[in-house]
């Protein structure tokens, strides 16, 4: 569940994921130092807790969280958006959209409010550091996401 609020400290309040396994964390590490210092023009952000697998941009915050579970809507009949070869499965949000990665070693998650519409432009420029750092799932049955 992505929870996100605006601190006092001008930090954006996102809950990280629990649960990750050191090979999963390690991997969030070095996504998180890859990311852009700006994306659509919005400014990268401090979050709280301060969590490597956590980023945001702007206000509103355009928010990843990295090592989030398989989203529970994803079907092998899902539509997929492919960006510079990044799959990514999206879902209409009240005000915007959730995109997650799909084909990965784990899963990276990008709320992107309807403000920056449209939507999947902030996930493109994102996409270049999720390519450089995440492997591509390998052995993955076909038709299954």
């Amino acid at each position: 569940m992505l929870a996100v609020t605006s601190g006092c400290s001008g930090s954006v309040a996102i809950t990280p994921p629990t649960d990750v396994d050191p090979v999963t964390a390690q991997i969030c590490a070095e996504l998180d130092d890859a990311w852009p210092g700006t994306v659509s023009g919005q400014a990268l952000r401090e979050t709280g807790p301060e969590s490597s697998l956590t980023a945001a941009w702007g206000d509103p915050a355009i928010v990843v969280r990295c090592g989030v579970p398989r989203p529970a809507a994803l079907e092998p009949t899902s539509q997929l958006t492919s960006v510079n070869g990044v799959d990514w499965f999206a879902e209409e949000l009240t005000g915007g959209y959730l995109f997650t990665t799909y084909g990965r070693q784990i899963y990276v998650e990008v709320s992107v409010p309807a403000d920056y519409a449209p939507e999947i432009a902030p996930v493109t420029e994102l996409t270049t550091a999720v390519a450089a750092t995440i492997p591509k799932r390998i052995n993955q049955p076909a038709g299954s996401p």
